[in-house]
Protein backbone atom coordinates (compact mmCIF):
# COMPACT_ATOMS: atom_id res chain seq x y z
CA UNK A 1 0.00 0.00 0.00
CA UNK A 2 1.05 3.72 -0.92
CA UNK A 3 2.95 5.54 2.35
CA UNK A 4 0.52 8.24 3.18
CA UNK A 5 0.72 11.32 5.06
CA UNK A 6 -1.81 10.99 7.83
CA UNK A 7 -2.89 13.81 10.53
CA UNK A 8 -4.84 13.15 13.71
CA UNK A 9 -6.21 16.11 15.35
CA UNK A 10 -6.83 14.11 18.90
CA UNK A 11 -7.20 16.68 21.87
CA UNK A 12 -6.00 19.56 23.98
CA UNK A 13 -6.46 18.00 27.53
CA UNK A 14 -4.75 14.60 27.74
CA UNK A 15 -1.16 14.05 26.02
CA UNK A 16 -1.00 11.15 23.29
CA UNK A 17 -0.41 8.74 24.83
CA UNK A 18 -2.08 9.89 28.09
CA UNK A 19 -0.10 8.82 31.66
CA UNK A 20 -3.07 8.09 32.91
CA UNK A 21 -6.70 9.17 32.36
CA UNK A 22 -7.63 9.43 28.59
CA UNK A 23 -8.76 6.60 27.13
CA UNK A 24 -9.46 8.44 23.02
CA UNK A 25 -5.46 9.64 23.82
CA UNK A 26 -4.73 6.18 24.30
CA UNK A 27 -6.53 4.70 20.64
CA UNK A 28 -4.73 7.60 18.94
CA UNK A 29 -1.59 6.60 20.30
CA UNK A 30 -2.14 2.71 19.54
CA UNK A 31 -3.18 4.31 15.64
CA UNK A 32 -0.46 6.57 14.75
CA UNK A 33 1.99 4.27 16.41
CA UNK A 34 0.81 1.20 13.91
CA UNK A 35 0.40 3.05 10.90
CA UNK A 36 3.81 4.58 11.51
CA UNK A 37 5.34 1.03 11.66
CA UNK A 38 3.08 0.44 8.37
CA UNK A 39 5.42 2.86 6.78
CA UNK A 40 3.08 6.19 6.98
CA UNK A 41 3.58 9.71 7.53
CA UNK A 42 1.96 10.32 10.81
CA UNK A 43 1.62 13.63 12.55
CA UNK A 44 -0.50 13.84 15.99
CA UNK A 45 -1.68 17.66 16.78
CA UNK A 46 -2.06 17.31 20.85
CA UNK A 47 -1.54 18.55 23.95
CA UNK A 48 1.79 19.53 25.15
CA UNK A 49 3.82 16.41 26.33
CA UNK A 50 2.84 13.90 23.42
CA UNK A 51 5.19 11.82 21.89
CA UNK A 52 5.99 8.93 19.99
CA UNK A 53 7.28 7.15 16.97
CA UNK A 54 5.78 10.08 14.89
CA UNK A 55 5.56 13.67 14.81
CA UNK A 56 4.22 15.46 17.21
CA UNK A 57 2.93 19.19 17.14
CA UNK A 58 1.75 20.96 20.52
CA UNK A 59 -1.04 23.20 19.92
CA UNK A 60 -1.95 23.37 23.84
CA UNK A 61 0.00 23.60 26.73
CA UNK A 62 -0.12 21.46 30.22
CA UNK A 63 -1.49 24.19 31.49
CA UNK A 64 -5.18 24.57 30.22
CA UNK A 65 -5.81 21.19 31.86
CA UNK A 66 -7.25 22.70 34.58
CA UNK A 67 -10.22 24.57 32.68
CA UNK A 68 -11.32 21.18 31.40
CA UNK A 69 -15.10 21.20 32.86
CA UNK A 70 -14.81 25.10 33.68
CA UNK A 71 -16.10 28.18 30.73
CA UNK A 72 -12.83 28.60 29.90
CA UNK A 73 -13.15 24.96 28.45
CA UNK A 74 -14.94 25.18 25.38
CA UNK A 75 -12.86 28.88 24.42
CA UNK A 76 -9.81 26.55 25.31
CA UNK A 77 -11.08 23.53 22.64
CA UNK A 78 -12.07 25.86 20.16
CA UNK A 79 -8.83 27.54 19.62
CA UNK A 80 -7.14 24.20 19.67
CA UNK A 81 -9.32 23.21 16.87
CA UNK A 82 -8.51 26.30 15.42
CA UNK A 83 -4.69 26.08 15.26
CA UNK A 84 -5.23 22.32 14.66
CA UNK A 85 -7.05 23.57 11.19
CA UNK A 86 -5.20 26.29 10.63
CA UNK A 87 -1.95 23.70 10.51
CA UNK A 88 -3.28 20.81 8.61
CA UNK A 89 -4.34 23.16 6.09
CA UNK A 90 -0.71 25.06 5.76
CA UNK A 91 1.37 21.50 5.53
CA UNK A 92 0.60 18.80 2.81
CA UNK A 93 -1.74 15.70 4.26
CA UNK A 94 -3.26 13.16 2.54
CA UNK A 95 -6.19 12.88 4.90
CA UNK A 96 -7.16 14.51 8.49
CA UNK A 97 -8.06 12.20 11.01
CA UNK A 98 -10.63 14.49 13.57
CA UNK A 99 -10.38 12.52 17.09
CA UNK A 100 -11.54 15.93 18.92
CA UNK A 101 -15.73 15.76 18.41
CA UNK A 102 -18.44 17.10 17.18
CA UNK A 103 -17.05 20.57 17.41
CA UNK A 104 -14.19 19.45 15.38
CA UNK A 105 -16.46 17.58 13.13
CA UNK A 106 -18.39 21.34 12.71
CA UNK A 107 -14.91 22.90 11.99
CA UNK A 108 -14.06 20.19 9.29
CA UNK A 109 -17.17 20.73 7.61
CA UNK A 110 -17.06 23.87 6.71
CA UNK A 111 -12.57 23.84 6.41
CA UNK A 112 -12.37 23.73 2.81
CA UNK A 113 -9.14 22.19 3.13
CA UNK A 114 -7.24 20.04 0.13
CA UNK A 115 -7.42 16.53 1.66
CA UNK A 116 -10.40 14.54 3.35
CA UNK A 117 -11.25 14.35 6.32
CA UNK A 118 -12.68 11.48 8.59
CA UNK A 119 -13.81 11.40 11.88
CA UNK A 120 -14.10 9.11 14.62
CA UNK A 121 -16.94 9.51 16.68
CA UNK A 122 -15.46 8.31 20.66
CA UNK A 123 -18.94 8.84 22.62
CA UNK A 124 -22.40 7.86 23.47
CA UNK A 125 -24.92 9.75 20.58
CA UNK A 126 -28.20 11.69 21.63
CA UNK A 127 -30.72 12.51 19.02
CA UNK A 128 -29.83 15.95 18.32
CA UNK A 129 -26.47 14.81 17.84
CA UNK A 130 -27.74 12.78 15.37
CA UNK A 131 -29.17 15.46 13.34
CA UNK A 132 -26.27 17.61 13.18
CA UNK A 133 -23.99 14.28 12.00
CA UNK A 134 -27.08 13.73 9.21
CA UNK A 135 -26.49 17.07 8.05
CA UNK A 136 -22.37 17.06 7.90
CA UNK A 137 -21.75 13.54 6.46
CA UNK A 138 -21.22 14.21 3.00
CA UNK A 139 -18.27 16.82 4.15
CA UNK A 140 -16.83 14.55 6.44
CA UNK A 141 -16.47 11.09 6.70
CA UNK A 142 -18.08 9.67 9.99
CA UNK A 143 -16.69 6.57 11.78
CA UNK A 144 -18.57 4.74 14.69
CA UNK A 145 -16.19 2.57 17.17
CA UNK A 146 -19.33 -0.13 16.95
CA UNK A 147 -22.65 -0.98 15.64
CA UNK A 148 -24.02 -0.36 18.91
CA UNK A 149 -23.26 3.39 18.91
CA UNK A 150 -24.60 3.73 14.93
CA UNK A 151 -28.13 2.35 16.17
CA UNK A 152 -28.46 4.97 18.92
CA UNK A 153 -28.96 7.58 15.65
CA UNK A 154 -31.09 6.86 12.41
CA UNK A 155 -30.61 8.23 9.27
CA UNK A 156 -26.63 8.91 9.20
CA UNK A 157 -24.26 8.43 6.66
CA UNK A 158 -21.58 6.27 8.30
CA UNK A 159 -18.38 5.22 6.41
CA UNK A 160 -17.41 2.61 8.32
CA UNK A 161 -17.57 1.03 12.17
CA UNK A 162 -14.31 0.51 13.06
CA UNK A 163 -13.56 -1.29 16.90
CA UNK A 164 -10.92 0.77 19.33
CA UNK A 165 -7.67 -1.24 19.83
CA UNK A 166 -5.98 -2.15 22.91
CA UNK A 167 -1.97 -3.21 22.69
CA UNK A 168 -1.56 -6.46 23.93
CA UNK A 169 1.72 -5.81 25.07
CA UNK A 170 1.05 -3.77 27.52
CA UNK A 171 -1.01 -6.65 29.37
CA UNK A 172 0.52 -10.24 31.20
CA UNK A 173 -2.30 -12.61 30.28
CA UNK A 174 -2.70 -15.52 32.46
CA UNK A 175 -4.51 -18.51 30.90
CA UNK A 176 -3.97 -21.45 33.62
CA UNK A 177 -6.89 -21.22 36.09
CA UNK A 178 -4.85 -22.67 39.10
CA UNK A 179 -2.71 -19.55 38.44
CA UNK A 180 -5.32 -17.09 38.75
CA UNK A 181 -7.37 -15.74 42.15
CA UNK A 182 -10.46 -16.53 43.03
CA UNK A 183 -12.34 -12.84 43.16
CA UNK A 184 -14.18 -11.27 40.41
CA UNK A 185 -13.47 -7.57 39.21
CA UNK A 186 -15.52 -4.84 37.72
CA UNK A 187 -13.42 -1.95 36.51
CA UNK A 188 -15.60 1.33 35.50
CA UNK A 189 -16.00 4.73 36.94
CA UNK A 190 -18.28 4.52 39.99
CA UNK A 191 -21.67 5.20 38.45
CA UNK A 192 -25.13 3.77 38.47
CA UNK A 193 -24.61 3.45 34.65
CA UNK A 194 -21.97 0.80 35.26
CA UNK A 195 -23.73 -0.91 38.16
CA UNK A 196 -21.74 -1.86 40.57
CA UNK A 197 -24.30 -2.67 42.96
CA UNK A 198 -25.24 -5.24 40.97
CA UNK A 199 -21.58 -6.53 40.53
CA UNK A 200 -21.61 -6.77 44.59
CA UNK A 201 -25.38 -9.16 44.53
CA UNK A 202 -23.41 -11.07 42.24
CA UNK A 203 -20.73 -11.29 44.16
CA UNK A 204 -22.12 -11.97 47.86
CA UNK A 205 -24.46 -14.47 45.99
CA UNK A 206 -21.38 -16.40 44.39
CA UNK A 207 -19.83 -16.12 48.04
CA UNK A 208 -16.74 -14.67 45.85
CA UNK A 209 -14.44 -11.45 47.19
CA UNK A 210 -15.11 -8.15 44.93
CA UNK A 211 -12.60 -5.70 43.58
CA UNK A 212 -14.55 -2.39 42.13
CA UNK A 213 -11.87 -0.41 39.98
CA UNK A 214 -12.27 3.20 39.39
CA UNK A 215 -13.03 6.66 40.27
CA UNK A 216 -16.13 7.75 41.59
CA UNK A 217 -17.87 10.00 39.06
CA UNK A 218 -18.71 13.70 40.65
CA UNK A 219 -22.91 13.43 40.05
CA UNK A 220 -22.35 9.81 41.33
CA UNK A 221 -21.12 10.35 45.45
CA UNK A 222 -24.46 9.66 46.55
CA UNK A 223 -24.74 6.99 45.07
CA UNK A 224 -21.24 5.31 46.28
CA UNK A 225 -22.03 6.83 49.93
CA UNK A 226 -25.27 4.99 49.85
CA UNK A 227 -24.93 1.85 47.41
CA UNK A 228 -21.22 1.53 47.52
CA UNK A 229 -19.37 2.03 50.30
CA UNK A 230 -21.94 0.42 52.66
CA UNK A 231 -20.61 -2.70 51.43
CA UNK A 232 -16.89 -1.81 51.53
CA UNK A 233 -15.42 -4.93 53.38
CA UNK A 234 -13.56 -8.05 53.12
CA UNK A 235 -15.59 -9.21 50.26
CA UNK A 236 -16.14 -6.02 48.86
CA UNK A 237 -12.84 -3.73 48.46
CA UNK A 238 -12.60 -0.46 45.84
CA UNK A 239 -9.72 0.48 44.44
CA UNK A 240 -9.69 4.08 43.41
CA UNK A 241 -7.40 4.82 41.03
CA UNK A 242 -5.60 1.90 39.12
CA UNK A 243 -3.58 2.22 36.23
CA UNK A 244 -0.12 0.49 34.71
CA UNK A 245 0.93 -3.02 35.68
CA UNK A 246 -1.72 -2.75 38.84
CA UNK A 247 -4.21 -2.63 37.01
CA UNK A 248 -3.17 -4.91 34.18
CA UNK A 249 -2.20 -7.66 37.24
CA UNK A 250 -5.50 -7.12 39.02
CA UNK A 251 -7.54 -7.58 35.25
CA UNK A 252 -5.16 -11.21 34.64
CA UNK A 253 -5.51 -12.45 37.94
CA UNK A 254 -9.43 -11.93 38.08
CA UNK A 255 -11.95 -15.10 37.57
CA UNK A 256 -13.93 -12.56 35.76
CA UNK A 257 -14.91 -9.35 34.70
CA UNK A 258 -18.15 -8.13 35.96
CA UNK A 259 -19.90 -6.07 33.32
CA UNK A 260 -23.42 -5.25 34.43
CA UNK A 261 -24.11 -2.41 32.64
CA UNK A 262 -27.30 -0.45 32.80
CA UNK A 263 -26.94 2.08 29.63
CA UNK A 264 -26.49 1.27 25.85
CA UNK A 265 -22.40 2.28 26.03
CA UNK A 266 -21.31 2.53 22.61
CA UNK A 267 -17.70 0.32 23.52
CA UNK A 268 -16.63 -0.60 26.58
CA UNK A 269 -12.95 -0.85 27.02
CA UNK A 270 -12.60 -2.65 30.39
CA UNK A 271 -14.26 -5.84 28.60
CA UNK A 272 -11.33 -5.89 26.19
CA UNK A 273 -8.93 -4.90 28.70
CA UNK A 274 -9.58 -8.57 30.36
CA UNK A 275 -10.27 -10.96 27.70
CA UNK A 276 -6.93 -9.74 26.25
CA UNK A 277 -5.39 -10.87 29.83
CA UNK A 278 -7.12 -14.03 29.92
CA UNK A 279 -10.04 -12.99 32.46
CA UNK A 280 -13.78 -13.71 30.87
CA UNK A 281 -16.35 -11.19 30.58
CA UNK A 282 -19.84 -11.44 32.18
CA UNK A 283 -21.77 -8.69 30.78
CA UNK A 284 -25.23 -7.11 30.55
CA UNK A 285 -26.37 -7.62 26.97
CA UNK A 286 -26.80 -3.66 26.58
CA UNK A 287 -24.82 -1.55 24.10
CA UNK A 288 -21.75 -2.75 22.52
CA UNK A 289 -20.83 -5.67 24.40
CA UNK A 290 -22.87 -7.93 22.09
CA UNK A 291 -20.21 -6.85 19.95
CA UNK A 292 -17.02 -7.46 22.04
CA UNK A 293 -18.14 -10.76 23.82
CA UNK A 294 -18.15 -14.10 22.04
CA UNK A 295 -19.96 -16.36 24.29
CA UNK A 296 -17.99 -19.25 24.99
CA UNK A 297 -14.76 -17.76 23.72
CA UNK A 298 -14.01 -14.41 25.47
CA UNK A 299 -17.39 -14.58 28.18
CA UNK A 300 -20.42 -14.89 28.32
CA UNK A 301 -23.84 -12.26 28.17
CA UNK A 302 -26.89 -11.83 30.84
CA UNK A 303 -30.19 -10.53 30.77
CA UNK A 304 -30.53 -10.55 34.74
CA UNK A 305 -28.78 -11.44 37.91
CA UNK A 306 -29.20 -14.95 37.34
CA UNK A 307 -28.26 -15.05 34.10
CA UNK A 308 -24.44 -14.07 35.45
CA UNK A 309 -25.14 -16.42 38.18
CA UNK A 310 -25.14 -19.22 35.62
CA UNK A 311 -22.34 -17.62 33.54
CA UNK A 312 -20.48 -17.91 36.62
CA UNK A 313 -20.93 -21.37 36.96
CA UNK A 314 -19.69 -21.91 33.05
CA UNK A 315 -16.60 -20.41 33.25
CA UNK A 316 -14.66 -23.54 33.27
CA UNK A 317 -15.78 -23.79 29.37
CA UNK A 318 -13.49 -21.11 28.68
CA UNK A 319 -9.96 -21.88 27.21
CA UNK A 320 -8.68 -18.76 28.46
CA UNK A 321 -5.43 -19.07 26.15
CA UNK A 322 -7.79 -18.89 23.17
CA UNK A 323 -9.90 -15.91 25.24
CA UNK A 324 -6.41 -13.98 24.89
CA UNK A 325 -5.43 -14.90 21.50
CA UNK A 326 -8.76 -14.09 20.13
CA UNK A 327 -9.09 -10.81 22.23
CA UNK A 328 -5.48 -9.64 20.72
CA UNK A 329 -6.46 -10.22 17.50
CA UNK A 330 -9.98 -8.93 17.52
CA UNK A 331 -8.94 -5.65 19.21
CA UNK A 332 -4.96 -5.24 17.99
CA UNK A 333 -3.65 -2.24 16.69
CA UNK A 334 -3.25 -3.78 13.26
CA UNK A 335 -6.99 -4.50 12.98
CA UNK A 336 -8.09 -0.82 14.37
CA UNK A 337 -5.36 0.55 11.23
CA UNK A 338 -6.42 -1.86 8.62
CA UNK A 339 -9.83 -0.50 9.62
CA UNK A 340 -9.04 2.95 9.50
CA UNK A 341 -6.80 2.59 6.25
CA UNK A 342 -9.58 1.46 4.26
CA UNK A 343 -11.84 4.63 5.10
CA UNK A 344 -8.70 7.07 4.43
CA UNK A 345 -8.28 5.76 0.67
CA UNK A 346 -11.75 5.80 -0.02
CA UNK A 347 -12.14 9.07 1.00
CA UNK A 348 -8.78 10.03 -1.06
CA UNK A 349 -10.12 8.06 -3.79
CA UNK A 350 -13.66 10.15 -4.04
CA UNK A 351 -12.18 13.44 -3.34
CA UNK A 352 -9.86 13.37 -6.18
CA UNK A 353 -12.85 12.60 -8.25
CA UNK A 354 -15.10 15.86 -6.60
CA UNK A 355 -14.67 19.38 -7.63
CA UNK A 356 -11.53 21.31 -5.76
CA UNK A 357 -12.13 23.50 -2.64
CA UNK A 358 -12.32 27.48 -2.62
CA UNK A 359 -9.21 29.17 -2.81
Amino acid sequence: MESRRIALIVSPWYPVPPTGYGGIELVAYNLARELTAQGHKVTVLGRQGSHGPFETVALAPESWQKDLGNQNGIPRHNLFLYRSYETVRRRSFDVIHDHSGLMGILVASQARLQAPVAATLHGALTEAEGDFLRAVARQVNLVAISHAQQATVAGVEWRAVVHNAIDPNQYRPITNVAEKDDYLIELARINPDKGQHIAIEVAKRLKRRLVLAGKVDPEAQDYFEERIKPNLNGQVVWRENVKGKEKAQLLAKARALIFPIQWEEPFGMAMVEAMVSGTPVIAFRHGAAAELVEPGVTGFLADDVEGMLDAFERLDEIDLKRCAEVAAERFGPARMAEGYMNVYERAIEQAQYSEPPLS
